[in-house]
């Protein structure tokens, strides 16, 4: 808002005991968070300057506008900001990528590399902080050719379980049929910090559970490095020697999650 005021070449500096005899004078659509439609419902209250507000009992913007936005309003016309400061600018997107070594066209490959694809954009986004609010699906074929489909997420997330299940459906968007794919990427889109993301509750304990296994997958990549924990559809296999012959055998490496 400071910078807002300033003109080009010159230095705003307001401090602490002046923050509120600066903001009070101020109009309201000055205001965070203030749009014209919101501005105009305040002034149909007789609330004009952000004095206003900031003297308006908080019962009465919550009645107005909702719990969420009637407090965050009194907090902001009285100069408190409770969200983060960000000293470096988040990206605007994180990327993940696989290119398999010869063309795929099985679905079933095709759905387990996109789980591989949203564990590693669901640990960078929760590792980083952030939460993505659009999730894009690129499918490169054999002759070069590419598929898109992207969408907007019901409720930004860093979740793997909502990330997994919004690529799935994107993938079923595409209707491929034996196609020849050679490489599937996902990229998240509009991040913002975690701290400002919701999470609608539900009633379902598998959705719990996966949280919890989650955290605990979390937990032990950030002490034992990836892949220590990893979900049984991508248990891969190895080989071993039994002591005493000179003989391999393949065997499931087991599932950790």
């Amino acid at each position: 808002m400071a910078a807002a005021a300033t003109p080009p070449g010159a230095t705003t500096v307001i401090e602490a005991r002046n923050v509120e005899a600066w903001l009070r004078p101020l109009p309201i659509a000055a205001l965070h968070q203030v749009g014209p439609a919101t501005a105009t419902k305040l002034r149909t209250y007789g609330l004009h300057t952000i004095g206003d507000i900031a003297d308006a009992p908080v019962p009465t913007l919550v009645r107005l506008f909702g719990a969420a936005t009637g407090r965050s309003l009194h907090a902001h016309a009285n100069g408190q900001d409770l969200r983060t400061v960000q000293p470096q600018p988040i990206p605007k997107s994180l990327s993940a990528e696989r290119t398999f070594a010869h063309d795929v066209l099985d679905p079933a490959q095709h759905r387990k590399t996109l789980l591989d694809l949203t564990e590693e954009l669901g640990a960078r986004l929760r590792d980083d902080q952030q939460a993505a609010g659009n999730l894009t699906l690129l499918v490169r074929y054999a002759d070069r050719t590419i598929s898109t489909r992207s969408r907007t997420l019901t409720e930004p997330t860093a979740h793997t379980r909502p990330l997994t299940t919004s690529a799935h459906e994107l993938y079923d968007l595409l209707g491929l049929q034996r196609a020849r794919v050679r490489a599937i990427s996902l990229r998240a889109q509009n991040l913002r910090p975690a701290v400002q993301a919701t999470q609608q509750l539900t009633l379902d304990p598998a959705d719990d559970r996966a949280l919890a296994v989650e955290a605990v997958t979390d937990r032990a990549r950030a002490r034992y490095g990836p892949g220590t924990l990893r979900p049984a559809a991508l248990a891969t296999t190895r080989t071993r020697t039994p002591p005493g012959t000179g003989r391999t055998r393949a065997r499931p490496a087991a599932a950790d999650s």
